[in-house]
């Protein structure tokens, strides 16, 4: 039996090992093993029990003197042992022996330049299924000649015990930068590996000069590209998906000084509430090659129930790229973005729709991350909640947040690209903004035509807001307008404000000038 010299790490007495099957034969092997479930379009769909999404207080980081001066420590960035680390990394491949063994050899990063390459190692045929689609694909040729640069190994059957491993729980994160391997156990959600892959992408480029985003990316028929920014809920995926230009990727993307570039060579979507008639490509891409999470699903028909959260609201989809009809599949763009758009859905409604922003500003609020949940939407939410996750993508990033937003003005600066804030939630009537009127000022923004209008000052926020934006009504672009009571549009305004300047003292390393790009009270 071919091992594809698993034994040097320390995986022996395998029952079997496959390495890169194609998607009939794990799709095969998954259903023969019990995994899952054919849906009646043919995607493969399973159940990952406990765990329904990542786990981010199980995600730990070797803390050696090789890596400590890099990382920024945290509540995000948790420091491991090496010894203890050692210790469940020798429990999980013990666990290994005499188990069938799923070995995926593939790419993160679309420009050659740029691109890393990733050993996935899988206990499960359905997980191999799933990075298979999400990652990039090697041809034969390069299978010849692979050489992993990181290795990380996936065992959702291997429980941890928190009072002697010493973890949090049954389930860990291991990530080891020194000696380049993540160590996944005790969780079946794929996200895990999928996420893994872009915490290591967010801490080896920007050692070669490129910033790493967690943001969505489009080119349009002219070969301008743009990235869009925005957490959960924000139309990231949405306004990306645009008929007129070609979608490059809808999570994570490098930008280099002549090129910005997807890693992955798939998506995973969210599939709660999901139609074919608000999501259609998202909705056509569940075939046989995609991998389903947590969806419920009619045991005779195999029809799917998208409204029913009962398994899991982060239920989830995993296909690749091609499944969408107008993606760029060459993953990259060969000119550097002129467009960046932060997206935020202010439940509060005093953000303006859409807003240009200076370079300390872009800076200010791309650290700040900002969105907020709306009342009503979770148990015992009964005003608007502010959210913030640091440069759109808190969990995954291993640097101190300064260094990214560094990289952000720099590239911008050079690129010469126009950085907006595009607000898709609420204003002061009550109502979200129609996704009609959010896609004229998108597409705005996109074509330059944003730029012939006139700006005037936002009083609160200090960002330049046009007054007329063809397709959009005039009343709605001055947010303050909106409001019949100016006393209550004051007060939200300044509570809001208040929530960005108490969330930005934590991030002491950001320049003085950039503290003052944003709300002052």
């Amino acid at each position: 039996m071919e091992t594809y010299g698993l034994e040097k790490l320390g995986i022996i007495n395998a029952k079997a090992i496959y390495r890169n099957l194609t998607v009939a034969e794990l799709t095969e092997r998954a259903l023969a093993r019990g995994e899952g479930k054919l849906s009646n379009t043919g995607a493969l769909v399973v159940k990952t029990g406990k765990y329904t999404g990542r786990s981010a207080n199980d995600k730990f980081i070797v803390d050696t003197p090789a890596v400590h001066d890099d990382i920024a420590w945290g509540k995000v960035n948790r420091p491991i042992a090496r010894e203890t680390y050692e210790a469940i990394k020798a429990k999980v491949l013990a666990y290994l022996q005499n188990k069938e063994i799923f070995i995926f050899d593939g790419f993160a990063g679309a420009d050659p330049k740029y691109t890393k390459s990733f050993r996935i190692i899988n206990e499960l045929a359905s997980q191999n299924l799933f990075i298979h689609q999400l990652l990039r694909r090697p041809t034969d040729k390069q299978l010849e000649s692979f050489a992993a640069d990181y290795t990380i190994i996936a065992a959702p059957g291997f429980k941890c015990i928190p009072e002697i491993d010493g973890t949090r729980s049954e389930a860990a994160i291991l990530v080891d930068y020194e000696y380049k391997m993540v160590v996944i156990c005790g969780t079946q959600y794929a996200g895990e590996i999928k996420k893994s892959v872009f915490s290591v992408m967010n801490y080896e480029l920007p050692k070669q000069g490129v910033f790493p985003m967690h943001c969505s990316a489009n080119i349009g028929k002219d070969g301008d590209s743009a990235v869009f920014f925005g957490l959960s809920g924000t139309g990231k995926t949405t306004l990306s998906a645009d008929p007129n230009r070609n979608l490059i990727g809808d999570d994570e993307h490098g930008w280099s000084d002549d090129s910005v570039f997807n890693f992955e060579g798939g998506c995973y979507a969210k599939c709660i509430n999901l139609s074919a008639e608000k999501e259609p490509d998202i909705y056509n891409a569940i075939k046989f090659g995609a991998l389903v999470e947590n969806v419920v699903m009619d045991e005779e028909t195999r029809e799917f129930d998208f409204d029913d959260a009962s398994l899991a609201e982060n239920s989830r989809v995993g296909y690749p790229v091609e499944y969408i009809n107008n993606a760029e599949l060459s993953g990259m763009s060969s000119s550097v973005p002129k467009t960046v758009i932060f997206l935020t859905a202010d439940a509060y409604g005093v953000l303006p729709p859409i807003s240009k922003l200076n370079k300390n500003q872009a800076m200010y609020y791309f650290v700040s991350g900002f969105t907020s949940k709306l009342a009503g939407t979770e148990i015992g939410i009964t005003s608007p909640v502010p959210t913030f996750s640091t440069c759109f993508g808190e969990p995954f990033l291993p640097l101190d947040p300064s260094k990214y937003a560094a990289m952000l003005a720099e590239k911008v600066e050079k690129s010469g690209a126009k950085v907006y804030l595009v607000n898709t939630g609420w204003n002061g009537t009550g109502k979200r903004m129609k996704l009609a009127y959010t896609r004229a000022m998108v597409t705005a923004a996109l074509t330059g035509e944003i730029e012939k209008s006139e700006f005037v000052k936002d009083p609160y926020f200090g960002m330049e807001v046009p007054t007329a934006i063809e397709g959009v009504p005039s009343d709605l672009l001055i947010v303050g307008n909106t409001w019949e009571d100016k006393t209550a549009y004051e007060a939200k305004a300044k509570e809001l404000a208040k929530s960005f300047i108490e969330n930005f003292k934590k991030y002491d390393k950001m320049s003085p000038e950039v503290v003052a790009a944003g709300p002052q009270l």
